[in-house]
């Protein structure tokens, strides 16, 4: 049997989006998250910054694999937020999100997203969100 880490990979690598982004799940479990992406210049907009766009995937797929951690595999986002505060450079981001409350159908989560840049690391993000189990008679509803 798969341990939780290889059936996060899983689960990211049946998302084609995620394969895209060139995304990796490197933690996964006990109410926490860790995705990285090797940042190329198709991801970076016309400054050079890393596209706003793809530290909130970044972001919001961590968040969403933190809350899942806890409340089980059918999850979705039911809501976050996100601050950017600082331009992402580097060659690397790492999004760790971790559970900060759960419940028996929703949990709170926080992310941040790191930059890596020459072997030094930079927040360049803050998010927070809401995951929600789904229901057994889920139509793509929470």
């Amino acid at each position: 049997m798969a341990d939780g880490l290889s059936l996060a990979q899983q689960v990211l690598a049946a998302q084609p989006f995620s394969a895209l982004l060139g995304a990796e799940i490197t933690q996964f479990g006990n109410g926490q998250a860790e995705l990285r992406i090797a940042v190329t210049d198709k991801l970076r907009q016309q400054q050079g910054f890393v596209h706003g766009g793809v530290l909130s995937y970044a972001a919001d797929n961590a968040l969403t694999f933190a809350g899942g951690s806890v409340l089980g595999p059918a999850v979705v986002t039911a809501e976050f937020k996100i601050n950017y505060v600082r331009p992402a450079l580097g060659e690397l981001l790492i999004a760790k999100a971790m559970v900060v409350y759960a419940g028996k159908r929703q949990a709170v989560c926080r992310c941040e997203v790191i930059n890596i840049s020459e072997g030094h690391e930079s927040l360049c993000a803050l998010a927070q969100g809401t995951i929600s189990a789904l229901s057994q008679d889920h139509d793509g509803m929470a």
